[in-house]
């Protein structure tokens, strides 16, 4: 999505265009390997880094356009929301110090965007997802006001149906609809490259699949969506709902998503996995290009392959395949997108090495994957990475069963420093990258532990609010030290810096998970709800859940007084109900709720988002507060 000038034009003719040029691109590609054209004996790494942007209340600062005006492209260059930035290294040959000088390479640049932020009371957060993230910071209007991203949002759109469905089921359930691009701004990750030569492609990118899962169990990060706990990587299920076009079918048939661990072992070229990818997913974004590549290629030239490279960008594997040109020669390379953002750089980079290790490890001892391990196992190894982390078990090569951890401490780490020793990476840099590893396992102490293991701390103090940014607080202080997460003490709720900033907005303390009736229901179990859960009021809603009504213990109390609440009488609620409650938006301040509610003398407020109730909030939400601003007011006296 680099490119400036692609369009999600509906016009039939460009696309016919594009795909004519994207075959071209292919055919080229096919003759540039046949030919010996594409580069080889070179091994360089690549890598990109994708980071929110926090406020001092840990709250998404969409400031980026402002931070991007005083801050050097390349390296640093937009992202889909507002408050996300993304990074990009040059490529740097795999060799003696490479990680170190690309750890200080990557903290420098992070320390440029804090010094920028910090003018706008802002900082920076390396987490795969952010936990003080709520589903109103998703919306268009912090979107990146940039074509490209107008054309993505659009086109998907256009083929998701304009609605965006996640259901992500794992220690927490969250079920929502959205209306926009903006859920995959949700996501912060690294992306790790490494050249290959086309000869090698096919079993190194088998090889890749294989370790994908372990090394997702050791690098998760990303627990935590919108207050719900759910998988070891959530960034994973997130991700590929977000951006699946596929529309439902009334018969049995396979769709290919377009976010995709992969379906089979790659036999003999990069090329099978572009013809794959064309064959079955359609083009999202077009671009116009003046390249003739056979033309580029009899002048002696090399071609950058426009076409293919824009449509390469919009599918999304998690281990993708990729064509590139670099000091004026073409390149293949294969780029792991799994990984998230941190919890520190130096995590990231270990992270990074024990990648580059396995893979160049394991590809000298089983360069022919499918003769050990059935391709679904492989995929299936990944899906119980996100879920459970280093808690997930694997089938491994030659039908064998083994935990994460075993795996990770008794194999991959020796195959990993054996993979890097022979790339000519230096004892100290594998001792000190891999050793993080050992530790981070021997601990059992991942970003996603860490996160975990504070929130379980916290219990049942504070808000939930006051918890999420409390998470984010003790991670993003923590990461200015560069220290691993293994050495990390838990998060207190002492890190939010002060419950002011927990209760700026009204879905920061709202309530939400609700009890409700329907308006055709029996009045007797709306005061049932009531006297059950101590409560004075009762939202109604329809089939759709659009909010039509509110039953207070005041109506039921009249109910009674008149008499018409008896063994032989069965009132429906809409005869007591309030039809036109008042409402507020969840991302209304929390001034302007309690303003409401004195001038409407109310006791609750029904939060309702596009005609939706969303939650609900009560005079006694505002307790806590009083409290907190007595307690400071006294204790000053």
């Amino acid at each position: 999505m680099g490119r400036l000038d692609v369009s999600a034009s509906l016009d039939t003719a460009v696309f016919r265009a594009f795909t004519k040029a994207l075959l071209t691109d292919l055919r080229a590609l096919e003759q540039m390997i046949a030919d010996g054209a594409i580069e080889t004996g070179r091994q360089r790494i690549g890598f990109e880094q994708e980071l929110f942007i926090v406020t001092d209340a840990m709250r998404p600062a969409p400031v980026a356009l402002e931070l991007l005006e005083t801050l050097p492209s390349p390296p640093f260059t937009t992202e889909l929301g507002l408050f996300n930035m993304e990074a990009n290294f040059p490529p740097r040959p795999l060799g003696p110090a490479c990680f170190t000088d690309l750890e200080r390479a990557v903290v420098d640049a992070i320390e440029q965007v804090r010094r920028s932020a910090s003018a706008h009371q802002a900082d920076v957060a390396l987490i795969g997802i952010l936990p003080t993230l709520t589903k109103s910071d998703l919306s268009l209007q912090w979107m990146t006001p940039l074509e490209r991203y107008r054309a993505l949002n659009a086109a998907l759109s256009r083929m998701c149906g304009a609605t965006y469905h996640l259901h992500i089921q794992g220690a927490d359930e969250l079920h929502l609809e959205h209306d926009s691009v903006m859920l995959e701004a949700a996501t912060n990750g690294i992306h790790v490259h490494i050249q290959v030569d086309p000869d090698a492609f096919a079993s190194m990118y088998n090889v890749a699949q294989m370790v994908a899962a372990p090394v997702l169990a050791v690098a998760s990060n990303s627990p935590l969506l919108f207050n719900r706990l759910l998988w070891t990587e959530t960034r994973v299920a997130l991700f590929q709902q977000a951006l699946d076009t596929r529309g439902a079918t009334k018969h049995i048939r396979e769709l290919t998503p377009r976010v995709r661990f992969g379906e089979r072992w790659v036999h003999a070229s990069i090329l099978e996995m572009f013809m794959e990818d064309i064959s079955r997913i359609p083009a999202l974004l077009a671009t116009a290009t003046a390249e003739d590549p056979f033309a580029v290629l009899d002048a002696g030239g090399t071609p950058e392959l426009h076409a293919l490279q824009v449509y390469n960008s919009t599918v999304y594997r998690w281990n993708r395949p990729c064509y590139g040109v670099t000091d004026g020669r073409g390149h293949l390379r294969i780029e792991a997108r799994y990984l998230p953002s941190g919890p520190t750089v130096r995590d990231e980079i270990a992270n990074a090495a024990f990648w580059l290790g396995c893979v160049l490890g394991m590809v000298e001892r089983y360069p022919h994957p499918a003769d050990h391990m059935d391709f679904a196992e492989a995929r299936a190894n990944f899906v119980a990475a996100a879920r459970r982390g280093l808690d997930a078990g694997f089938g491994w090569l030659d039908g064998r069963a083994v935990t994460a951890p075993a795996l990770v401490l008794d194999e991959l780490l020796p195959i990993a420093d054996a993979g890097l020793a022979r790339a000519g990476v230096a004892p100290e840099e594998r001792t000190g990258y891999l050793g993080i590893i050992e530790n981070r396992v021997g601990q059992r102490r991942t970003g996603a532990r860490w996160l975990v293991d504070s929130l379980h701390r916290f219990g049942r103090s504070g808000t939930v609010a006051e918890r999420m940014a409390a998470l984010t607080a003790a991670a993003v202080h923590r990461s200015h030290a560069n220290t691993p997460v293994h050495e990390w003490d838990l998060a207190t709720l002492g890190d939010a810096g002060g419950w002011r900033h927990n209760y700026m907005r009204v879905e920061q303390f709202m309530t939400t998970d609700l009890f409700t009736v329907h308006e055709d229901e029996l009045v007797d179990l709306a005061a049932f709800l009531m006297d059950w859960k101590r409560v004075r009021q009762v939202p109604v809603e329809d089939d759709e859940h659009h909010l039509v009504g509110l039953v207070t213990y005041g109506a039921v109390l009249r109910l009674l007084i008149a008499n018409r609440s008896s063994a032989e009488t069965t009132v429906p609620v809409r005869e007591v109900m309030e039809p036109h409650p008042v409402t507020i938006g969840p991302s209304a301040s929390t001034l302007d709720a309690i303003r409401l509610m004195r001038e409407k003398r109310l006791t609750c407020l029904p939060v309702v988002h596009d005609d939706l109730l969303v939650g609900i909030v009560t005079i006694g939400d505002f307790v806590p507060i009083a409290e907190r601003i007595l307690e400071e007011q006294i204790g000053s006296h």
